[in-house]
C-alpha cells in the first residue's frame, strides 16, 4: 500500500517563497553591507573626491617630502629649524641666550628632554615657567612655532656637576645615557617639514644671535661651532680658553689605539690617559682668522651642531653602544660619514659654556 506525503496547502507554499526571497534580499542588498567607522569615511571622500578640500584632511596630512630643502638662504627659504637641548639643569643665562636668537620664531620649534629625578623636577618647574612667560605673549612674532617637553625615562647621572660628568670613570655610562635620551627626543620631534635641527646644549650661555643663519650659511650636513668657555685668570684678567674636545680630525696614533680594542671598548678624547694627536678643532683657533673658516671634521661635539634634518631621516643617530669605538655625538658623525655626510666645523666661529 502506497505512503501518502503530507498535504501542501497553495498558501503555505507561498510564504516560504516569500520568506526565502526575503532572506536573499537583506543577504545581497547594498543595505546589508556593515556600517563604515566614522574614522572610514574620509579615506572614501579623500579617494573619490582628491583635492576638493573635504573633511579628509582633518584626518589625513599629505607632505611632499622631495621638495623640503635645506638650503644656505634657510630663513630667506621660511625653512623650520627644530631645536634640541637635554636639559639636566636650567640656566637662566641659556634661556636668555636662546631668547636672543634671531631666527624667525614662527619657523622655530624646541624641544627639550629632562631627567625623571628631585634635580629633574626643579629643571622642569623653572622650564614650564620660562615657557609660558614666552608663549604667552600677546604677540605672535615672540612666540615659538611648538615646544615639546618630555621626561626622560632611562637612567641619568647621579651629579651633574662638570667635575663628575667629565670624570674618565663614568664616560661610557654617561655618553650611554646621554645618546638614548638625545635620539627619545629627536624621534618624537622631529616633523615631516623640519629642515635643519640643531642641537644646543643646556649650558650654552652665550653665542651669536645670528648663529642659525651663520651655520646654515654654509649649507653642510653637519656644523659645529667651537666651544669656548669665559674665565679669570689668577690675576684677575678675563680670558677664555677652549671647552668642548669632541670636535677633531682622526689620527695614525687613534686609529692604531682603536685596531688593538675590544669591539666593547670606546676611545675618548681630551684624556691624559689616553693620548690620541688627533687634530682638535678647540687648538685650530684663531681670532684674526676669518669665523666662517671651514674645517673636514671625522667627530663632532654637540653643544652648537646644525644638521639637516635629512642626515637624521637617513638613519644617522646618536649610538649609545660603542660604534667603531665611537659613541654619541663622535658616533653620531661616523654614522653620518658612513651614509655619504660629511662633518665639518668652523674653527673661529665661538660659543661659549657655562663656567662652573
Amino acid at each position: 500500500m502506497a505512503t501518502v506525503g503530507p498535504v501542501r496547502r497553495p498558501a503555505s507554499v507561498l510564504i516560504i517563497v516569500i520568506s526565502l526571497l526575503a532572506v536573499v534580499y537583506l543577504l545581497f542588498s547594498p543595505f546589508s553591507q556593515p556600517s563604515t567607522s566614522v574614522s572610514a569615511i574620509p579615506r572614501v571622500i579623500q579617494q573619490n573626491n582628491a583635492g576638493k578640500g573635504t573633511t579628509a584632511e582633518k584626518y589625513i596630512k599629505n607632505h611632499k617630502m622631495n621638495s623640503l630643502a635645506a638650503t644656505a638662504k634657510s630663513a630667506d627659504n621660511n625653512e623650520k629649524v627644530l631645536i634640541l637641548t637635554p636639559l639636566a639643569r636650567f640656566y637662566p643665562e641659556y634661556w636668555e641666550n636662546l631668547l636672543k636668537l634671531t631666527y624667525p620664531r614662527k619657523l622655530v620649534e624646541l624641544g627639550f628632554i629632562v631627567p625623571r629625578s628631585s634635580q629633574g623636577d626643579e629643571v622642569l618647574k623653572s622650564l614650564n615657567k620660562a615657557v609660558n612667560k614666552v608663549q604667552s605673549s600677546s604677540k605672535k612674532d615672540e612666540r615659538f612655532a611648538k615646544i615639546t617637553i618630555l621626561r626622560q625615562d632611562t637612567e641619568s647621572l647621579d651629579s651633574q656637576s662638570e667635575k663628575d660628568r667629565h670624570a674618565l670613570s663614568v664616560q661610557k655610562k654617561r655618553r650611554a645615557q646621554m645618546s638614548l635620551a638625545r635620539n627619545s627626543l629627536l624621534f618624537t620631534t622631529i616633523d615631516a617639514d623640519t629642515s635643519w635641527v640643531l642641537w644646543l646644549d643646556s649650558d650654552i650661555v652665550e653665542s651669536p644671535p645670528t648663529l642659525i643663519q651663520d651655520l646654515a650659511r654654509h649649507d653642510k650636513d653637519l656644523i659645529v661651532a667651537n666651544c669656548f668657555q669665559r674665565y679669570t685668570t689668577d690675576d684677575g684678567k678675563p680670558d677664555i680658553r677652549p671647552y668642548d674636545f669632541n670636535s677633531w680630525q682622526e689620527s695614525d696614533t687613534a686609529r692604531e689605539l682603536m685596531s688593538k680594542m675590544g669591539d666593547d671598548e670606546i676611545i675618548l678624547e681630551g684624556y691624559a690617559e689616553m693620548a690620541t694627536y688627533r687634530v682638535l678643532m678647540a687648538h685650530i683657533y684663531n681670532a684674526k682668522d676669518d669665523i666662517h673658516t671651514e674645517l673636514p671634521l671625522d667627530g663632532v661635539g654637540g653643544t652648537a651642531l646644525l644638521v639637516k634634518a635629512d642626515v637624521h631621516r637617513d638613519g644617522a643617530m646618536f649610538p649609545p653602544f660603542p660604534f667603531y669605538h665611537l659613541m654619541e655625538t663622535e658616533g653620531f658623525a661616523k654614522m653620518a660619514k658612513r651614509l655619504g655626510y660629511q662633518a665639518f666645523g668652523l674653527p673661529n666661529y665661538l660659543v661659549y659654556h657655562y663656567n662652573e
